[in-house]
C-alpha cells in the first residue's frame, strides 16, 4: 500500500496519483479539475457597483421595452452594464418585430400566425429569464436571440 505524503491516504501500490486529492506518486503533476465557465456570462467584465447601480434600469430595458429602450439610453449615464444589456432588449424588440410583420404578411396561411404567436411567447418567457438574471446582478446574454449576429 502507497501512503499520499499530501492527504494520509491508502491508495493501491500500483495506483499513479492519489484517489482522494490526485497526488502524482511518480513525480507526475497532479491534474487539475476542469473549470466550465459560461461563454454567454459578462458578468465578470463590469464592474459591480455598475451592476447594482443601475440595475432598475436595466431590469425596466425587459419590462417595457420601446419605452423601456428610450428611458435607458436618456438616463443610463454611459453605464456599460445599461448598454449591455440595451443591446439585449433590442434584439427581443427586434426579433418581435419581425415575427410581427411575418404573421401580418402571411396572415392568410393561418399557420404561420399561429406558429409566430408561440414565438411571441417564446421570446416573452427568455424575457422573464432576463428578468431574473439581472435581478440576481448577472450579465448573461439573452436565451435564442443571443445568436442574432447583430449589436454585439
Amino acid at each position: 500500500m502507497k501512503i499520499c505524503p499530501v492527504c494520509q491516504t491508502q491508495n493501491d501500490d500500483a495506483a499513479a496519483f492519489c484517489s482522494k486529492c490526485g497526488y502524482g506518486f511518480n513525480g507526475q503533476p497532479v491534474p487539475q479539475p476542469m473549470v466550465y465557465t459560461d461563454p454567454k456570462d459578462h458578468t465578470a467584465e463590469f464592474d459591480p457597483r455598475d451592476i447594482s447601480d443601475n440595475k432598475v434600469i436595466a431590469m425596466l430595458l425587459y419590462l417595457s421595452s420601446f419605452l423601456g429602450i428610450i428611458i435607458a439610453a436618456l438616463t443610463s449615464n454611459q453605464s456599460p452594464y445599461v448598454a449591455f444589456h440595451m443591446r439585449q432588449a433590442l434584439k427581443f424588440m427586434v426579433a418581435g418585430s419581425l415575427l410581427g410583420i411575418l404573421a401580418v404578411a402571411l396572415c392568410f396561411t393561418i399557420i404561420v400566425p399561429i406558429a409566430c404567436g408561440i414565438g411571441y411567447v417564446v421570446l416573452f418567457v427568455c424575457k422573464i429569464i432576463c428578468f431574473f438574471q439581472i435581478c440576481s446582478g448577472k450579465a448573461k446574454e439573452a436565451p435564442i436571440v443571443s445568436s442574432l449576429g447583430f449589436m454585439k
